[in-house]
């Protein structure tokens, strides 16, 4: 389970968030381009755009949920 104490400086703020278990896998990043990013430097995922509506929240529900690590979290505000 991602935690939110532990999450990456680069995610934006708002409800979804990558923390540093992330492995680099690149699931995030083709389940939901608009809002997930890899930050080349460390080799990791990010949020840099947040969700404003359904659709998109659907999207990045489903890359959370396909977290190979459980990197991402939905409680970050």
């Amino acid at each position: 389970m991602a935690d939110k104490d532990d999450k990456w400086e680069e995610n934006v703020a708002g409800k979804f968030y990558v923390d540093q278990q992330c492995i680099d896998c690149d699931l995030c990043r083709e389940t939901a381009p608009d809002f997930f990013t890899r930050h080349d430097d460390g080799g990791y995922s990010y949020v840099h755009k947040q969700p404003t509506n359904e659709e998109e929240v659907a999207l990045c529900m489903e890359a959370l949920e396909g977290c190979p690590v459980e990197a991402i979290g939905e409680d970050g505000a």
